[in-house]
């Protein structure tokens, strides 16, 4: 009777072994086309990505000659307009980059001039929202850092600011001390509203364009590279956002 007892356990054993590296194999079999694909579609990326390079750098070189050679308004204007344009599609090739980056574990961290790049998207975003007074207080700042990443943070946290002042038409910025603070006028949020501020899809207006996922992306980000984040606002007073960066 124990004989039989072991039997059956040994055998009961081995099938679950067999069982195993039959699921084992097959799971394999269906993985690995998956990172082959994978693996391909990331070199596609990779040498679209550089291709769309060459173009991109062709226009932006050969305007700016012509605009020397220019003198006709109108046709000045058209060619501003195709600068903007080349800008605007050089910003989706940063950001293709980096999201390539991003995807292959590629240290994307870098020295970085912060007063520099603030007045870089103050100057960006002046273009796009040309009745805003951008007041500026800025100190020489260098951090080290994800730059496109950080771009993107500042580019939105600036965009709610003027999203939500509707009756305001200035954000103050300022630097210092390691510290970015950006400040609107607009109508600000209470405090069960900050309680919520970083969940996806929240927006504080539902007739406000976008799908509420920005200060979530923003509180993920500044926790991934150490940065300290915190919001102070009061109803009808505005917000700032304020961003502590690690001295190096």
């Amino acid at each position: 009777m124990v004989v039989n007892i072991q039997n059956i356990l040994f055998l009961t054993i081995v099938m679950l072994c067999f069982v195993i590296l039959s699921a084992v194999f097959i799971s394999k079999l269906a993985v690995d086309p998956l990172q082959e694909h994978i693996h391909n579609l990331q070199n596609l990326s990779k040498e679209t990505l550089h291709e769309l390079n060459l173009p991109i750098s062709t226009i932006k070189t050969n305007t700016q000659m012509m605009k020397k050679k220019l003198d006709d308004e109108k046709t000045l204007k058209r060619i501003n307009r195709i600068e903007s344009a080349c800008e605007m599609l050089q910003q989706r090739y940063n950001e293709l980059d980096y999201m390539i980056k991003t995807q292959t574990k590629q240290d994307i961290k870098e020295d970085i001039n912060l007063l520099k790049l603030v007045q870089e998207r103050v100057e960006f975003l002046s273009s796009v929202y040309p009745n805003i007074k951008f007041n500026l207080e800025l100190q020489t700042t260098s951090i080290h850092s994800d730059k496109i990443g950080l771009s993107k943070i500042i580019d939105n946290i600036i965009d709610n600011g003027v999203k939500y002042s509707p009756d305001s038409n200035s954000i103050d910025i300022k630097l210092e001390n390691h510290t970015l603070i950006i400040q609107d006028f607009g109508r600000g949020m209470d405090e069960v509203e900050l309680l919520v501020i970083f969940d996806n899809y929240y927006q504080s207006n539902k007739n406000m364009q976008g799908f509420g996922i920005g200060l979530g992306m923003v509180k993920r980000f500044c926790d991934t590279n150490n940065i300290q984040l915190s919001f102070k606002s009061k109803p009808n007073f505005g917000t700032t956002v304020i961003l502590k960066f690690k001295e190096s």
